[in-house]
C-alpha cells in the first residue's frame, strides 16, 4: 500500500486535480496572510479530502490480479473479443476500474469493472479488439486505471503479460457450391440403426425421392420429405497448395475465401476437415477452430515469377457426408 515501495504503480494528475491543488493552495496562502481561523479550517478541510480521494483510489486497486487471457476466435479486420479474468479478493468493494490492453498491430477498446459485486471473486471482462493483419500478434501489458472516487489523481497499476495471440485470417462472404460432384448426395444422411422418423418438411433441391412423405405430400398439394433424429449434416473439406500461391495479396485472399467458407460451415452446423499441402509437409486439420489456426500461420511456398494458381483457385472445395473426411 506504500506508494514509493510500488513500482508498477503510475500516479498522473487529472485536470480536475490540478486545479484544485491550486485552489488548496491559494486558500493556504490567504490563510498563512490574514491569520483567519476560518481559511484555515477550509485548507485543513480541502487537505484532508485530497489525502482521502487518494486512500480511497488506492484502496480500489488493491487485491485484484491478473488470472488468465483468453484470446477465443480473433479474426483480422473485424471487431472481436478477448477475455480477461480478474481475481477479485474483495468483491463486494466499489472499485470504478478501466481496464486497458496494449497490442501490437492492433487496437484494444478499453473495458470497466465496476465492483460490488457479492456474487463471486472472479470477474470476466470481454474487451473488443481490432487487428489488421492475420497471424502471430503479441499482447505486451494489461493496465488498471482508477481516478475514483474525486477524480483528482489517476492512479494505474500495470501487469506484464507478453503474451502470444493468434489473428484468424478475415471471414470473407464466400457461397459454398449448393452442389456436391456428381453421383454424391448433398442432403443430410440418417445414421444408420441410430434414426428414427421424426417430422416432414418441404421438399429441397437433392433431396432423394424414398425419404418423399406421400401421405403429408397428398395433404400439402405439393411434395414433402421425412426428417429424421440423429441426421448427420453434410461436411466440408477444404485443400490449400501452398506452392500454388506466391506472397502477396492474392494469397490473402484466398485464405480469407476458406476462412469465409468455414464461417459458414460453421453457421450450418457441418463439419469441415482442411488438407494443406506444402513442398516438406502434409498438415491435416478437423473442426472449425482447428482449420481456421492453420490458416492463419500457413505461408505460401511459390516464387513470385514462376507460382501457378491452380483451375480451382489453388483449393478444392469438397462437401462430404455424415463427417468423414475423404475424397
Amino acid at each position: 500500500m506504500f506508494l514509493w515501495k510500488d513500482r508498477r504503480l503510475r500516479l498522473n494528475l487529472t485536470r480536475l486535480g490540478i486545479q484544485y491543488l491550486v485552489a488548496l493552495f491559494l486558500v493556504g496562502a490567504f490563510s498563512v496572510n490574514t491569520g483567519n481561523n476560518l481559511l484555515y479550517v477550509i485548507f485543513s478541510l480541502m487537505l484532508a479530502l485530497f489525502l482521502v480521494s487518494g486512500w480511497t483510489s488506492r484502496a480500489a486497486l488493491g487485491g485484484v490480479n491478473l488470472t488468465s487471457l483468453e484470446e477465443g476466435n480473433l479474426f483480422a479486420r473485424v471487431r472481436g473479443g478477448l477475455r480477461v479474468r480478474l481475481k477479485d479478493k474483495a468483491p463486494a468493494r466499489m472499485r470504478a476500474l478501466e481496464v486497458y490492453l496494449e497490442m501490437e498491430g492492433g487496437r484494444v477498446e478499453p473495458g470497466f469493472l465496476a465492483g460490488g459485486d457479492k456474487a463471486g471473486s472472479e470477474a470476466l471482462l470481454v474487451l473488443h479488439a481490432r487487428c489488421e493483419k492475420r497471424g502471430w500478434t503479441k499482447i505486451r501489458n494489461l493496465e488498471i486505471r482508477t481516478s475514483y472516487p474525486f477524480g483528482f489523481i489517476e492512479k494505474a497499476y500495470r501487469f506484464t503479460l507478453d503474451q502470444n495471440v493468434l489473428v484468424l485470417p478475415h471471414p470473407r462472404t464466400n457461397i459454398l457450391p449448393p452442389r456436391a460432384p456428381k453421383g454424391e448426395i448433398t442432403h443430410a444422411i440418417p445414421v444408420a440403426g441410430e434414426s428414427s422418423p421424426e417430422g416432414s418438411r418441404p421438399l429441397r433441391p437433392g433431396d432423394a425421392p424414398s425419404r418423399v412423405h406421400w401421405k403429408r405430400t397428398a395433404q400439402r398439394g405439393h411434395p414433402w420429405v421425412r426428417t429424421f433424429e440423429g441426421e448427420q449434416p453434410e461436411g466440408l473439406h477444404l485443400r490449400l497448395e501452398l506452392k500454388a500461391w506466391a506472397p502477396g495479396r492474392p494469397f490473402e485472399r484466398e485464405l480469407e475465401r476458406l476462412s469465409g467458407a468455414i464461417l459458414q460451415a460453421r453457421l450450418q452446423k457441418r463439419d469441415v476437415s482442411l488438407e494443406i499441402f506444402g513442398e516438406k509437409f502434409r498438415r491435416e486439420a478437423f473442426g472449425h477452430t482447428a482449420c481456421w489456426r492453420a490458416l492463419a500461420i500457413a505461408e505460401p511456398e511459390g516464387a513470385a515469377d514462376t507460382a501457378r494458381v491452380l483451375d480451382t483457385s489453388g483449393s478444392l472445395v469438397i462437401p462430404i457426408h455424415g463427417g468423414a473426411h475423404a475424397f
